[in-house]
């Protein structure tokens, strides 16, 4: 068990039949009343975020992730298929719950997945992923004095902003943090 003076951002707790990630950590000392804790979790099987005020002697159970290093295959329509590069073995996802995160997905990315206990959470994409540029406009000459931009369709389908200079087929890289256009890739 971890008593909330152990708690620290970025540990993942199970409590009550749920799995949080702390978020924030706040001791507070009160001279009326005893210490307590303010804490704010993220439930990694809904994704909501949870504000709670315990107090300071309570205990949690620690959770205990996997992340696993996985190829990402192909989309079978309801399903995300990933394959372990070490064992070969394949794991599903349902497309539901990978909504934000589909838009970066091609053939080939390597990702994190979370696991608990057998039970896939989700994934974790790396920082940036290189994209390539299938429709877009033809930049405008001289319209420079400003960070013009255009619209642009990558290859997952997601559409971004890129500078006007960028072109069909281009390979870009695309944060996957904020979903903004980083740079061409090399």
């Amino acid at each position: 068990m971890i008593t909330c003076s152990d708690l620290r951002t970025g540990m993942t707790i199970e409590h009550e039949n749920n799995l949080y990630s702390v978020l924030e950590y706040q001791h507070v000392k009160s001279a009326r009343s005893g210490a307590f804790v303010r804490l704010k979790f993220r439930n990694l099987r809904s994704g909501n975020v949870v504000e709670m005020t315990v107090d300071s002697a309570q205990k949690f159970k620690p959770a205990h992730i996997e992340k696993n290093t996985m190829q990402y295959l192909y989309n079978s329509g309801n399903f995300y298929v990933f394959m372990n590069n070490e064992s070969y073995e394949q794991t599903e996802i349902p497309a539901d719950s990978l909504t934000s995160e589909a838009k970066y997905l091609y053939e080939g990315l390597e990702v994190k997945v979370i696991t608990y206990e057998e039970e896939v959470l989700g994934i974790e994409l790396p920082d940036k992923v290189n994209l390539t540029i299938v429709e877009c406009e033809p930049g405008i000459k001289g319209d420079t004095a400003t960070n013009a931009t255009k619209t642009a369709v990558v290859q997952t389908g997601h559409t971004i902003q890129v500078p006007l200079f960028i072109e069909n087929g281009e390979q870009i890289i695309v944060s996957t943090i904020d979903g903004k256009y980083s740079g061409r890739s090399r």
